[in-house]
């Protein structure tokens, strides 16, 4: 086991460290303009806005819907592929450990408030919105919805994404006075979702990650069977059920160490009393392990 707090620490400085390095291009923050490099054909695995004046690449859900919605193409073939070999080789540990707008939560959140709660009321069935944008605004909507020239549009972007508005937008406005006087009432319903959501991290851990993103959406889907994975030793586990009460988002990893909102944060290892969970690439033998 870790020291507790310490797995915490690292993964802080690695999101930092990566939100930093996928952000690198600091003269668009400084001018206001989009880098337009080659590297920007290059997808990212977490959530990283395209529009970002820092971003030096592309974000993944933004991509795929970039395509989808083009009238000259039919599938997004690359986007659909690099989420699927992610998804299969790490699952949701981008979502704990590469994800810019992840990292704004977990800081959030850490922000002492009265009362932290575990979940919101109807918890179960906010968890399914995720799996609604992703079909809806993800895959449907920039499909059928088409303009008199037959293009489609990124609802998901255009409509909702926190982490454009947040990463790409206000940067961009607060650098260019032109922008600024072309604010609408589109941008002011972007600010509004993520004034909620950002409110929202202080009370309860990860919001957006938990009902709304659809890239965690996909990723999760991935958590059983991808090449990363936890596991938890029956000859050790006593059920005392310390690795749920240490999960800020309520999981019982005891029995299900891979459940899909899993985002490989670690705070169970670390919170288990007799070292029962473990995670890796590789399978232990001789071992009676539970990973569903």
């Amino acid at each position: 086991m870790g020291r507790p707090g310490s797995r915490r620490g690292l993964r802080t400085w690695v999101q930092i460290a990566f939100a930093a390095v996928t952000n690198g291009y600091a003269a668009g923050f400084a001018r206001g303009t989009i880098f337009q490099g080659k590297s920007k054909v290059i997808c990212l695995p977490g959530l990283n806005c395209y529009s970002c004046p820092g971003a030096l690449g592309a974000c993944p859900i933004g991509a795929f819907q970039a395509v989808l919605a083009d009238r000259n193409h039919k599938f997004a073939f690359y986007a659909a592929g690099f989420l699927i070999l992610v998804g299969a080789v790490l699952g949701r540990f981008v979502c704990g450990w590469l994800c810019p707008f992840g990292l704004v939560q977990d800081l959030i959140y850490r922000i002492p408030f009265v009362k932290k709660l575990r979940r919101l009321p109807g918890e179960r069935g906010l968890r399914l919105l995720k799996y609604v944008i992703l079909v809806g605004f993800v895959i449907l909507l920039p499909m059928t919805v088409l303009d008199i020239v037959g293009q489609g549009q990124p609802w998901f972007c255009k409509y909702i994404c926190p982490s454009g508005t947040l990463l790409g937008g206000l940067p961009l406005i607060a650098a260019s006075p032109a922008l600024q006087s072309a604010l609408g009432g589109l941008f002011a319903w972007k600010v509004g979702i993520l004034a909620v959501l950002l409110a929202l991290s202080l009370l309860v851990y990860r919001p957006f990650c938990r009902y709304l993103c659809p890239l965690g959406a996909v990723y999760g889907l991935f958590n059983p069977i991808s090449l990363y994975r936890y596991r938890v030793d029956a000859h050790k586990c006593t059920g005392c059920g310390a690795c749920q009460k240490a999960c800020k988002l309520d999981i019982p990893v005891h029995k299900t160490p891979n459940a899909a909102l899993c985002i490989r944060c670690g705070g169970c290892k670390d919170a288990c009393p007799t070292g029962a969970i473990r995670s890796g690439f590789r399978w232990e033998t001789g071992e009676k392990l539970q990973n569903t």
